[in-house]
């Protein structure tokens, strides 16, 4: 009866008829995808019980007896508090995940041509994903308010200000003023929780809308079944039940696997940096922004030189420059590699033997760089490092090339 009256009203059983039946593929690479989806959910869901208690501000209130940022004090508060220590794990745990997620879901679709024609538009929108992402694990770095948190993020701000013409009001935007100010703390607060997740909902909804649209893609061996009907049907079962009971089943397997991660692999407190001071502490970013902190590292301290005006530094050329030619390589990826047909099933990646080590060749390239951001601790010279990275780099380019070619000679 209640669900008749709500039907009389939303005819939920056309949107379940139009929608719910359609086809999920089985292969487990398509649970990538659900992957940072759940991830982004269990942030949402934590975060909202960290905003309840931290107080975006750095003015200084007394704690124990001695007088720190409030912002440090509030985390320094939720970590005594049951469970508290646990779900800020879990929200660090669930960002970390979600851009691997992400990454790897990237590195899927890349390697089996799944950026073909017609879904370019969503290769791009994956893209942003991923960089909007890192944008909110960037502004997530400085919340604590540590003398750690202070640090990296003294770093941001520093190649913010390096780009050219521009970067003094850049920073000041994003950074409501000089680093450190009274302002910062609440403008990345602001950016944290309000628009960076807009954002993220926004290119969420608009991947899954075009998704819905186009359809996936699927393993050329589906293309001869019978019930594929020559290439025009998709294989692999209706969303809802059967698709949607797997991936309640799988949200709550990774959310006891982070969990059990968040338990045994805790944060460390940030007593152990203390908040703010003269001192610089001996730190290193996440993984995730070691390729830049890597890159960074081998830029010699004395580049520098002028183009209209505007400063070129290292810091321009490593934060700046590095990472824009990097996303600008990746977004052209579907416009170079194209066909004139629509392409509905993945490639070999075995059959692909320029993109394939081309990939290859970049995954370590990207590698070596996060090896660079060690480069204190091996002893080892940025010149040095700096050749490491290029002989690896084409040696698995031209060793994957050569390997690729001669099996497709078979």
């Amino acid at each position: 009866m209640i669900l008749k009256w709500f039907d009389e009203r939303l005819e939920i059983k056309k949107f379940k008829d139009k929608y719910l039946t359609k086809t999920f593929p089985t292969h487990p690479s398509f649970l990538l995808g659900e992957i940072a989806l759940f991830s982004f959910i269990t942030l949402i869901i934590t975060g909202i019980f960290l905003g309840f208690l931290y107080e975006p501000s750095s003015k200084m209130v007394s704690l124990f007896g001695a007088m720190v940022p409030s912002a440090y004090a509030s985390v320094v508060r939720i970590d005594l508090l049951p469970m508290g220590m646990l779900i800020r794990g879990i929200h660090h745990w669930s960002a970390m995940i979600m851009i691997a997620a992400i990454l790897a879901h990237l590195m899927r679709i890349y390697f089996t041509s799944s950026y073909r024609k017609p879904r370019e538009i969503n290769w791009l929108i994956g893209l942003g994903l991923w960089s909007v992402t890192m944008l909110a694990a960037f502004t997530g770095y400085l919340l604590p308010f540590s003398n750690f948190s202070v640090t990296a993020t003294s770093i941001a701000y520093y190649i913010t200000k390096s780009v050219p013409w521009i970067g003094d009001w850049i920073s000041r935007l994003l950074f409501a003023g000089d680093f450190p100010s009274s302002g910062t703390v609440p403008r990345f607060f602001f950016m944290h929780v309000m628009l960076i997740p807009i954002l993220l909902l926004g290119l969420i909804g608009l991947h899954i809308v075009i998704l819905v649209k186009q359809k996936h893609t699927e393993p050329l061996s589906n293309k001869n079944k019978k019930e594929a009907e020559g290439g025009r049907r998709l294989i692999g079962i209706p969303i809802w039940p059967e698709q949607g009971v797997i991936s309640v089943s799988f949200f709550f397997f990774l959310l006891f696997l982070v969990v059990l991660i968040a338990t045994y692999i805790p944060l460390n407190p940030i007593e152990t940096y203390g908040p703010p001071s003269p001192g610089t502490p001996v730190m290193r970013p996440d993984w995730y922004f070691l390729i830049v902190y890597g890159f960074l590292k081998l830029v010699p301290g004395d580049l520098s030189f002028s183009i209209l005006g505007g400063k070129i530094t290292p810091e321009t050329i490593g934060g700046i420059i590095f990472p824009t030619l990097t996303i600008l390589v990746f977004a052209l990826i579907p416009f170079l590699d194209r066909r004139k047909d629509p392409q509905n099933y993945i490639e070999n990646p075995l059959r692909r033997p320029f993109m394939t080590s081309f990939g290859i060749g970049g995954g370590v390239f990207l590698c070596m760089l996060v090896v660079a951001g060690y480069i204190d601790v091996l002893h080892i010279v940025p010149a040095t490092m700096t050749i490491y990275i290029i002989i690896a780099s084409l040696a698995a380019w031209s060793i994957s090339y050569t390997l690729l070619r001669l099996y497709n000679k078979k």
